[in-house]
């Protein structure tokens, strides 16, 4: 079944400097023994955002649903859900986009990380701007993301008294980056952040979560963003169909002083940077099960396997292109 999602839109051409890419991702199911009855959830629509646009977005799903719906979270995320009530043993989803960035640049936000925090907590009678309202949302724990010591004491060493919010996650965000080690080994979806603190191993999954923690430890609001990343083959090698997979970072909000709005600033723990026109965004959520790409409940299946194919091409080279495995 072809899902049909956002129609497509022209770029305004003032609009320098974009770049377009086409997103392919791929989730299948196989199951020891047949599904009676699965309902699923999928956040695989690209946002909306001042420099990111969502040229077109498509699903396949097999087998095919009688209804798909489309409503938006909490967050603003578009979701996909449907529901399957006949006998199946494999479940294959398929989502192709069309996305176009243009460069964000450098993140400016000069205020004090320390003055961010106070005007981020809770005064009575005070009513919050809608900005530091909807950020507020970001203030606490949550599944994946704890408020601990260990982490107040971890940040600290990058947050000096008075330093700008800009500089402070630009320390912490290039320290977890240096002294944590990527392996994928180390670590599953449930993995609690503790165990990735005293391990210093993980995937961006953990090295977001970790950065939350100590974010919101020190009282600064942070969101975890879901999204994809472009990764370049080696040099003389051809780019795989199927070997990206969904990436993931933070992005900590700096409210304004004297009505002005508050920003968000992104930054990506795995890789040391400030995502620019190399990050696709998906969404973004308390933490990684408010954002999954693909989620649900099922009556019947014995074992299952499952096996994630992602492709994410510059658009000069995905033209006319399979992308399915």
């Amino acid at each position: 079944m072809s899902v049909a999602g956002n129609p497509v839109r022209t770029v305004p051409r003032e609009q320098a400097q974009r770049v377009v890419y086409r997103i392919h991702h791929q989730t299948r199911y196989q199951y020891s023994l047949p599904v009676r009855l699965s309902h699923q959830v999928l956040h695989l629509t690209p946002r909306e955002l001042p420099w990111q646009h969502c040229l077109s977005h498509s699903v396949e799903i097999g087998p095919a649903p009688q209804l798909v719906r489309s409503y938006e979270d909490n967050f603003g995320n578009v979701i996909k859900a449907f529901s399957l009530d006949t006998d199946h043993t494999s479940l294959d989803v398929q989502a192709d986009s069309w996305v176009a960035l243009t460069p964000r640049g450098q993140p400016q936000a000069e205020l004090a990380w320390d003055e961010a925090t106070v005007l981020m907590a809770y005064h009575g009678g005070q009513p919050m701007p809608a900005g530091m309202r909807e950020a507020s949302n970001f203030l606490f724990e949550s599944s994946h993301v704890r408020i601990k010591r260990e982490f107040i004491g971890y940040a600290a060493e990058c947050f000096a008294r008075g330093m700008s919010v800009v500089e402070g996650v630009r320390a912490l965000m290039l320290r977890i980056h240096e002294e944590f080690v990527f392996d994928p080994a180390a670590t599953t979806v449930s993995t609690p952040v503790t165990e990735v603190f005293a391990n210093r191993r993980g995937v961006c999954q953990d090295f977001a979560h970790l950065m939350l923690s100590c974010l919101r430890s020190i009282g600064l609001a942070a969101r975890y963003v879901s999204g994809y990343l472009l990764t370049e083959p080696p040099p003389g090698q051809p780019r795989l169909i199927g070997a990206d997979a969904s990436h993931a970072w933070v992005s900590v909000y700096c409210p304004g002083v004297d009505g002005a709005e508050g920003v968000w600033i992104d930054a990506d723990p795995t890789n040391g940077v400030f995502p620019d026109t190399s990050h696709i965004t998906l969404g973004w959520g308390r933490d990684f099960l408010d954002i999954s790409p693909l989620r649900g409940v099922l009556i019947g299946g014995g074992q299952q396997s499952m096996q994630v194919a992602v492709t994410v091409l510059p658009g000069e080279e995905a033209q006319g292109l399979q992308l399915s495995i």
